[in-house]
């Protein structure tokens, strides 16, 4: 390539991390997972929020689904870590909140 040129997917990945379209995606992937996880009960009661240094934060519309998920946390890890090794989730933390 001539000096000073980018290529097309360069360019692209810019502008995408610019736009935080990654930041939307990636979210997206999460939920998914989360869904996969934890199971359809679980998650219509829940949303994952952000991840910060492996650490993945879920909110969780009451104090007892909480309880019920920090029970299956060991499961839960494990079961993330197979279905998308590359986040490299190794923790989790629950809070309750409201769930639109």
């Amino acid at each position: 390539m001539m000096r000073g040129l980018k290529s097309i997917q360069h360019v692209l990945a810019e502008v995408m991390a610019r736009r935080g379209y990654a930041g939307v995606q990636r979210s997206a992937i999460y939920e998914d997972v989360w869904r996969q996880a934890v199971g359809e009960f679980a998650a219509r009661h829940s949303r994952v929020g952000s991840m910060r240094r492996g650490t993945l934060e879920v909110l969780v519309a009451n104090s007892a689904l909480v309880q019920e998920l920090v029970f299956q946390k060991p499961d839960l890890l494990i079961t993330l870590a197979q279905l998308l090794p590359e986040a490299k989730i190794n923790d989790l933390r629950f809070r309750v909140g409201q769930i639109d």
